[in-house]
């Protein structure tokens, strides 16, 4: 399945925005269809699994404000729901 504008749009603030050594971002849209929060645009639920330097000595709760800070009003306009795994190197 090719990558949509938003699945492109988050990638493309993480990697500016804390620099990863690792990033996937999934999209979980499918498996929610007909659900609440389903706008129909088959973007709207993803999961991402991030490693980041930026991420060292940060509490899981930081982690995860760091993520949201990154992706700003894409949380607010565009995604439902997401799921974020963050660590930093080494973990």
């Amino acid at each position: 399945m090719p990558k949509g504008p938003v699945h492109s749009e988050i990638e493309k603030r993480l990697t500016a925005e804390l620099a990863p050594t690792a990033l996937n971002v999934i999209n979980d849209s499918a498996s929610h269809h007909g659900h609440a929060g389903d706008d129909g645009s088959g973007e709207s639920h993803f999961t991402v699994e991030i490693e980041a330097e930026a991420f060292a000595g940060q509490s899981r709760l930081n982690r995860q404000r760091m993520v949201n800070r990154a992706l700003g009003d894409m949380m607010r306009d565009k995604v439902h729901a997401m799921v974020i795994k963050a660590k930093a190197p080494g973990e």
